[in-house]
């Protein structure tokens, strides 16, 4: 089935982001411990704490401040943390979007994170797209795959950095990839029959999207897909003015198409042209074009600059965060399942750190409480929303011996920038470069998963601001 339109909607992006951990497993340690050939370079790899969910938010948060918040939010996936429940829902917690904003899963395919764009782009809603992708040891999609997020905020196309000029798509089916339900890894048909299949459609798209917007030529083309033998040839399909790339990280499922997208607004210029093809169980084209106030409202951290950063992960961690390496635990009792009537009691503190500031004497409490622990007032609170915020290291206790996948677990005391103290998790594995007066900041993370149940909570990561660099930190060697 084939489908073509100029864009009606009166909506364009009004800001983006992409979102990639900071971990990074090295190839040719891969390579060397499994006595393959897996290539150069390092593939992103989100941490034991990260999942869809929490990537989501991180992408997300970074498009709202300063912007009205959608009344619609579309999360794709192909990794959910949940089924039979609403992903989107723990991102509208964290987000603090109003209670009447809609917030729904596209979920089950690559495919998905088109669908989000595509419905987000119709009503001037939010698409968050967030995967991590998981193959077995020595697999080429553990070599070649990808964890990471973006997030498109669409509003008045007299408002936005892109405007959408036209889509086109058609459907397909054929055994390309595929995956049962509750398996945790995917299978692949041969690389050559999917590439045969894709080719008309692609080329077909491409050439329909731009006939529908009287566009000869497209400055900027980017292809994506989750069949290898597609991506090596995705400089090759159309003729593009500037560039022609393919995804900048690898395959990233859903987050495919987003971080492309992404990666394409921090190269472009104002006034030029994207044609994004996704080319997954047919093809999906989008032509876009950069108006004049992208040069001014780029996200703040290029997907280049992300990618350049990070730090290595070994491959036996790595191994135990995905689940293919069953090590001992550490001989303390496992947490115990969170409740629900607490988590929905303390949904503003647990899911979006909202503390409370005293009318009277303003002092910050966190979490938020109903009495002022500094001067005694009963009911006189404001909201105070902290995960925008920074902070600094007070104190830090290191935890050898705490039940955690990815030990040692350390423990800091963070004094909030404008008021507030709580002790959280530090995100990442910094215990080494961590020191009293370390600038940190809150990250969206899980605390640890029991009995089918994830316990969000906010961590603390640290930042390459300053602090005071004193070093009488409290380190338990238990």
């Amino acid at each position: 089935m084939n489908t073509m339109r100029p864009n009606m909607s009166g909506y364009g992006i009004i800001s983006y982001a992409a979102y990639l951990p900071r971990h990074r497993l090295q190839r040719a340690e891969l390579g060397a411990t499994l006595g393959i050939s897996a290539g150069r370079g390092a593939r992103v790899a989100a941490s034991f704490d990260e999942d869809s969910t929490t990537m989501g938010v991180e992408a997300a948060r970074s498009v709202l401040p300063g912007r009205p918040a959608p009344q619609s939010l579309y999360f794709a996936t192909t990794s959910p943390a949940y089924l039979d429940k609403t992903n989107a829902s723990a991102l509208h917690a964290a987000l603090r979007l109003p209670r009447d904003a809609f917030a729904a899963d596209v979920a089950g395919s690559a495919r998905s994170g088109i669908a989000a764009l595509r419905a987000a782009s119709l009503a001037g809603g939010l698409a968050v797209l967030s995967d991590v992708r998981t193959g077995r040891p020595g697999s080429g999609d553990e070599r070649d795959g990808t964890d990471g997020a973006a997030a498109f905020l669409f509003g008045d196309a007299g408002a936005s950095v892109a405007e959408v000029l036209a889509e086109a798509s058609v459907t397909s089916e054929f055994l390309d990839r595929w995956r049962a339900p509750g398996n945790p890894v995917g299978e692949q048909w041969e690389e050559r029959f999917g590439l045969e299949r894709y080719v008309p459609l692609i080329k077909d798209t491409g050439r329909r999207a731009l006939k529908a917007a009287d566009a000869g030529q497209a400055d900027h083309v980017v292809l994506v897909s989750p069949n290898s033998a597609v991506r090596k040839r995705a400089t090759t399909f159309f003729p593009a003015r500037l560039s022609a790339s393919g995804s900048p990280v690898g395959h990233a499922g859903a987050a495919d198409a987003g971080l492309a997208l992404a990666d394409a607004l921090d190269r472009a210029g104002p006034g030029e042209t994207i044609l994004l093809l996704s080319a997954v169980d047919g093809c999906d084209a989008v032509l876009l074009r950069t108006t004049e106030r992208l040069a001014g409202a780029r996200q703040p951290e290029p997907v280049a600059r992300q990618l350049a950063g990070g730090r290595d992960v070994p491959y036996a961690t790595y191994l135990t965060w995905r689940g293919w390496l069953d090590r001992e635990p550490p001989r303390r009792p496992e947490p115990e399942r969170p409740a629900g009537p607490p988590s929905a009691r303390g949904e503003g503190w647990k899911f979006s750190l909202t503390g409370s500031r005293c009318d009277r004497c303003a002092f910050v409490h966190l979490p938020p409480s109903r009495v002022c622990k500094e001067c005694g007032a009963v009911d006189a609170m404001t909201a105070v929303p902290l995960a925008g915020a920074r902070g600094t290291v007070a104190t830090f206790t290191v935890d050898r011996l705490a039940h955690s996948p990815s030990p040692p677990l350390v423990d800091a005391v963070v004094d909030f920038d404008g008021g507030g103290r709580c002790t959280l998790e530090i995100a990442d594995g910094a215990s080494d470069e961590l020191v009293v007066g370390t600038r940190v900041e809150p990250v969206f993370r899980r605390l640890y998963t029991a009995g089918g149940v994830h316990n969000y909570f906010w961590k603390a990561r640290t930042t390459a601001e300053t602090g005071t660099g004193e070093t009488g930190a409290d380190r338990s060697q238990t």
